[in-house]
């Protein structure tokens, strides 16, 4: 596991977040600042902790495997991936402002972490890659985070 993405998670996404104007335009898709918060949030974070529970993989099985290979590897997603969960509009947004989307991602982190703090062993179920660690979660939220960061113009060096 690289410790480093899980500071990245824990000490410098949410400050990234914070200098993030909320007007910046994207580079591509429909998110605006606020969604893409409110998506990591609300989707990325609360599936990670178990939180959003998914009984069904969407994968197929034969397919699996390669995608967990990808999930793991250092390649970016691409731009424009496709959510099929999400549709083809952002959803309406949950919170007033920006500050209220990165105060609800700020709880959901913390309960990500205290989640596996509290039971190392927790297996949760990610609907495209499966069940997944602590270790394969934070790899798969920092690879989300910073696709979404990039979608902003945001490319954070790795130290």
């Amino acid at each position: 596991m690289s410790i480093e993405k899980e500071n990245f998670l824990r000490t410098r996404l949410v400050p990234m977040l914070q200098q993030l104007p909320a007007d910046t335009p994207s580079r591509w898709g429909k998110m605006n600042v606020q969604q893409m918060i409110e998506h990591l949030a609300g989707d990325a974070f609360r599936t990670a902790s178990g939180r959003l529970v998914f009984e069904k993989i969407l994968t197929a099985p034969e397919q699996l495997a390669r995608m967990r290979a990808f999930m793991m590897s250092e390649k970016p997603f691409k731009e424009n991936t496709a959510n099929p969960l999400l549709g083809v509009d952002p959803i309406p947004l949950r919170y007033k402002t920006v500050q209220g989307a990165i105060g609800a991602l700020q709880q959901e982190l913390i309960h990500f972490f205290e989640s596996f703090e509290k039971n190392p062993l927790l297996i949760t179920r990610n609907p495209f890659y499966g069940d997944l660690n602590f270790d394969e979660n934070v790899q798969l939220l920092y690879k989300h985070a910073l696709h979404h960061l990039k979608q902003f113009g945001v490319e954070p060096l790795m130290a």
